[in-house]
């Protein structure tokens, strides 16, 4: 009888441990239930709240979300009152009316609201157009205005009396007045052509086929000067795709597009030319030509024949803004930023009336704010700290105000929570959103006022109307609601302050659990990466928190971390990934051991890992260079070679010239080390990260002899739509919930 009795205990174990690795179809229904179709304004409500500012300027319209409801609110300017748009039954009775069918009061659809002079709205319900009388609630049918016939091959001079066009591939411009025509430039001619772009998905299809055209060029204000680029394509190679996925076509059509790889020269080439209105003749200037990805941005100041041009050198270590008079042939450079790494993400705006321009550099070692006064010439900083502008959001030259959104800048805050503040030309800074989270910032046109949605990973989102004198709350619209997703267990993801590789730098990590966690069970962990230096994953906001909840809930730790060598921080910690890609994820792996040895929940010998774009870049990373921790990732549409990949990104990352480390950091250099359970997903049109990269890894593994799986969509670009996203995501599931939770996924189930 003992024996039997250890037998029956033994067996029950044996049930219980299988039963708790099992997948149900209701595993799947709450996964699904945390994708954004499903749970926004569904499940969860206004976790951010869209801000429409009516262009008469009498105050703004937003919906406010509930369980079962959808009303429309309108806050006027006059009293800040948040009332009802209009009255929600009666609208919809009309509407229903006049489409012969039913429309619910609490679930209208209706937009691109405006108010006009005499209280009423204009609205569009399906494709029309309407006039509301909030009196009798009649809608009026508007006749849809006539489009301007706006030729998008000419261009009008702003006093009327110009009209610029090509013609065999050359600028002319030709009198309103007297219809009389005048060849500016005489050298153009197919593939060495003036006043037209280079345009980045500008695809071609079939053999020798011809680009798309296009048109561009750039007046003065005063109408006395013109500028043009040539863009000359005689040299530049194609990349190339081949789209299967045409139903009526038994042969693949052959796509390709002008785009260079890192280091080639055979690009695409861009010149900047200037001609005098009143002389018909060209202006020389000193400008470079560049490629399509360092070319000259041109603006023109107020004062006839004068502009600013933007450009940087190829590898971006030097960035240079000049000031150019036409009339006497002056020019000046009056900024020239230089990195011994890169510079990345310059930005500047001109003040014409002031004779100032402003400018964002990392110069300091943090990303500040600096000011150029164009007559002396002299440079000033406006701002200074140990903190990072993300952006200049407003600006009033007038009252001399900038208004900027930056993080760090408080103390014993959170890095990556931005907030709004306002400094004047002489430095004085003054915070508009004092609260201790991350704010989302849209400006009303005039700069008087700004809504806020502010919120962090733990905190709800509050929207509020604010003023922009002193930050001060007018309205408030709405606030989150997720009481339902609550009482079935969701939390909302845990921030963690680990230190990274450096053994200094705090580093920021977020970890999402299933809503059924058990702290008795032992979890796979499964990074969510993006190391893209450009960028960071760490969810600032509260609408963040459902981002990997999905993936979570088939029994997963789903990590999101940001290590040294991503964006927002300062210059030093931005750097580490400089020509150092390969390294990126170091930090991760710190990370999620030091987890496991926190958390006996943690299965640190089953770790995952999938990301998109450099974050495919990433995964394959992950599971060749770290192939002993990483068990099983999903690469999607990754550039797992930098050179075979669009030349800005790689070189402004991994530098320029290309050297020995593009052949260090590639995935496909190094594809013999995978150990692990490897899927690679590619479009296969994708013209943003061509998918060669992705077969030439396949190749690669085939040829070390590596077991790995490869989906392919034929009819899918970069990012993947409709039933090839579903289809993706289900293949990203099931891929983990067989490999590394090891049992059975299912793969029929419903999606809503």
């Amino acid at each position: 009888m003992k024996q039997i009795t250890i037998l029956l205990v033994t067996l029950m174990l044996l049930s219980t441990t299988s039963k708790a690795q099992e997948i149900i179809k209701e595993d799947y229904s709450r996964a699904i239930s945390f994708m954004y179709d499903n749970a926004y304004n569904k499940t969860v409500f206004n976790l951010y709240t869209n801000v429409n500012w009516f262009k008469d300027g009498s105050g703004l319209w937003f919906i406010n979300y509930s369980k079962n409801n959808k009303s429309y609110k309108i806050v006027s300017f006059k009293n800040y009152k948040v009332v009802d748009l209009f009255d929600h039954e009666k609208l919809a009775t009309v509407l229903s009316k006049l489409n012969n069918k039913t429309v619910e009061a609490n679930d209208l659809s209706v937009s691109n609201i405006e108010r006009l002079k005499d209280g009423n709205l204009d609205l569009s319900f399906e494709g029309k157009t309407y006039t509301l009388n909030l009196k009798s609630y009649e809608l009026q049918l508007k006749e849809e205005e006539k489009q301007d016939d706006n030729n998008e091959f000419e261009s009008k001079s702003p006093d009327g009396k110009w009209i610029a066009y090509t013609k065999d591939y050359n600028l002319f411009i030709k009198s309103v007045e007297t219809s009389e025509e005048y060849q500016l430039s005489f050298d153009g001619k197919k593939d060495y052509e003036y006043a037209t772009y280079y345009g980045w998905f500008d695809i071609m299809e079939g053999e020798n086929a011809e680009r798309p055209k296009h048109f561009s060029v750039i007046w003065s204000e005063d109408s006395k000067w013109i500028t043009a680029n040539i863009v000359d394509f005689r040299n530049a190679e194609k990349m190339y795709l081949l789209d299967h996925s045409i139903d009526s076509l038994y042969k693949s059509k052959l796509l390709s597009y002008y785009r260079g790889s890192p280091g080639d020269t055979t690009m695409v080439h861009v010149t900047p030319t200037f001609f005098n209105i009143e002389t018909k003749k060209e202006v020389k200037t000193n400008l470079p030509t560049g490629t399509h990805i360092n070319s000259v941005a041109i603006e023109w100041l107020k004062k006839s024949g004068e502009l600013l041009a933007n450009y940087s050198e190829r590898g971006y270590k030097k960035e240079i803004l000049k000031y150019v008079n036409l009339n006497n042939g002056k020019e000046e450079t009056l900024i020239e930023e230089t990195s011994e790494t890169n510079i990345d993400n310059f930005w500047f705006r001109k003040f014409d009336d002031k004779q100032k321009i402003i400018f964002l550099s990392e110069r300091s070692g943090w990303r500040q704010l600096y000011m150029v006064d164009l007559i002396t010439k002299q440079t000033t900083a406006v701002t200074s700290g140990n903190y990072y502008i993300n952006s200049i959001v407003h600006t009033n030259e007038d009252k001399e105000e900038i208004y900027f959104l930056a993080s760090g800048k408080e103390p014993n805050t959170n890095p990556y929570h931005q907030k709004l503040y306002r400094v004047d030309f002489k430095g004085e800074v003054t915070l508009l959103t004092p609260e201790n989270t991350h704010h989302i910032i849209d400006f009303y046109e005039d700069g008087k006022y700004f809504a806020d949605n502010y919120s962090t990973i733990n905190i709800p989102t509050k929207t509020v109307l604010r003023d922009s004198k002193n930050g001060k709350i007018l309205a408030e619209l709405t606030q989150a609601d997720v009481s339902e997703t609550l009482s079935k267990g969701w939390q909302s993801p845990e921030v963690f302050e680990l230190t990274a590789k450096d053994g200094k730098t705090t580093i920021y990590v977020a970890i999402w659990k299933p809503t059924n966690f058990d702290a008795s069970k032992s979890y796979p962990i499964i990074d969510a990466t993006y190391t893209g230096p450009h960028t960071q994953v760490f969810p600032k906001s509260f609408d963040r928190g459902f981002s990997n909840q999905s993936l979570a809930e088939f029994g997963f730790i789903v990590v999101g971390i940001d290590g040294l060598g991503t964006s927002g921080r300062s210059k030093e910690f931005h750097d580490h990934s400089y020509k150092n890609m390969e390294n990126n994820l170091e930090d991760h792996v710190l990370a999620m051991k030091h987890l496991a040895q926190k958390y006996s929940w943690i299965n640190i010998d089953k770790v995952g890992i999938f990301g998109h774009s450099a974050g495919g870049y990433d995964t394959g990373r992950a599971m060749l260079g770290f192939p002993d921790f990483y068990k099983v990732g999903v690469a999607s549409s990754g550039d797992h070679d930098f050179r075979m990949e669009k030349a800005w990104w790689p070189e402004m990352y991994q530098g320029w010239p290309v050297d020995e480390t593009y052949e260090k950091v590639s995935n496909i250099t190094n594809a013999a080390n995978l150990k692990g359970k490897l899927l690679l997903v590619h479009g296969g049109i994708d013209d943003n990260v061509n998918p060669s990269a992705t077969f030439k890894l396949a190749e690669a593994l085939v040829n070390a002899d590596k077991e790995f799986d490869l989906l392919i969509f034929p009819s899918q670009r970069h990012g993947y739509e409709g039933k090839a996203r579903n289809y993706f995501i289900k293949k990203r599931w099931n891929y983990f919930i067989e490999h590394l939770l090891e049992t059975k996924p299912i793969w029929d189930f419903k999606w809503e």
